[in-house]
């Protein structure tokens, strides 16, 4: 890691955001010559640099919609992390066209702009609903990840790739947030469905693996990165009977309620499909997707899942999510 990113330069796109800031913040010990955090938000340039301390940190308040802008913010970069993107399901189903904007048109902005200036290697950040998605979100997130993979089909000399994953554990806008502001009222929490599972990832795993991905991509990968899974019903009792009494309440009297599924909303998430299972090769972390119809890959090692879904994975127990919690002091 250290002869990857010391003496490199970095664009983080969507820098400020759960997953975004935590790559910049793993990023400053390798000794990188500057990490450029690109972002539209005001706001969360100030937290970044209260939370991470750096004068390799160059903050650059921009969109990734707006070509010229990241065409300039790309000059000189070694290195491009993609984060940045729309990603609330219910939100992008009622604004369908700006989730295009930002997860497919941003995208393309971005790659054009890795082409142009030269850059050595993209990561871009994807997601589980990107696996035969059946909302905005994750179509458009299908898309960005063609957009990337296929991005150097032509004289490309930059190495494209892509990891994916599933719900990160205490991020900006995720569950543990929301109950956690719930219980403090009083309850009710809300869950929209007792049988829903997901993958979690805690934001430290998540980005270490993001950063193992730019060290052993060759290009044209999708990582698709491995989790536990657990049911979020689970996942809400364990924090109703340790919070509880924090905010001056009973357990018994928090009440979960049952309010049904948001629009584009899943029980369960797959991380890849059947049809991409025979090109996948597996590693002890992550499963690693080749394009196989252009690259002619076949894997030593097949996936061991044919559908690796959290609906046929082992849950984490009610005890597992306890101790999970407090060992990422999220409780």
């Amino acid at each position: 890691m250290n002869e990857l990113f010391e003496g490199k330069d970095i664009l983080v796109t969507g820098g400020c955001g759960s997953i975004g800031s935590e790559i910049v913040k793993q990023l400053i010990p390798f000794d990188p010559k500057r990490v450029r955090v690109l972002d539209n938000s005001e706001s969360g340039h100030f937290n970044l640099n209260q939370k991470i301390k750096s004068n390799r940190i160059r903050n650059l308040i921009g969109d990734v919609r707006d070509r010229d802008r990241i065409l300039r913010a790309a000059e000189g970069v070694d290195y491009i992390f993609h984060a940045a993107a729309l990603k609330h399901v219910p939100f992008c189903e009622y604004n369908p066209f700006e989730a295009v904007y930002t997860n497919v048109i941003g995208t393309k902005h971005v790659v054009e702009a890795a082409i142009e200036n030269n850059v050595q290697k993209m990561v871009g950040i994807s997601t589980d609903k990107a696996v035969s998605p059946i909302n905005t979100m994750g179509a458009t997130k299908l898309l960005g990840e063609r957009i990337i993979i296929n991005a150097p089909l032509g004289t490309s000399q930059t190495n494209f790739a892509c990891v994916r994953f599933g719900n990160v554990l205490n991020s900006v806008g995720s569950v543990i947030p929301l109950f956690r502001n719930q219980i403090s009222q009083g309850g009710p929490i809300t869950l929209t469905s007792e049988d829903m599972t997901r993958f979690f990832m805690t934001i430290p795993q998540a980005v270490s693996l993001i950063l193992r991905a730019a060290e052993n991509m060759n290009g044209r990968e999708i990582f698709v990165l491995k989790m536990n899974g657990l049911k979020i019903k689970d996942l809400a009792e364990v924090m109703i009977q340790e919070l509880a009494a924090k905010y001056g309440h009973k357990p018994d009297d928090i009440e979960i309620k049952v309010i049904g599924l948001r629009p584009g909303e899943k029980l369960y998430e797959a991380l890849f499909t059947e049809e991409e299972r025979p090109f996948i090769e597996e590693t002890d972390s992550m499963f690693i997707l080749r394009n196989s119809p252009y690259d002619n890959f076949q894997p030593d090692t097949h996936a061991s899942f044919s559908n690796y879904s959290s609906d046929n994975m082992e849950m984490l127990s009610q005890e597992e999510i306890r101790d999970l919690l407090y060992r990422e002091q999220i409780l």
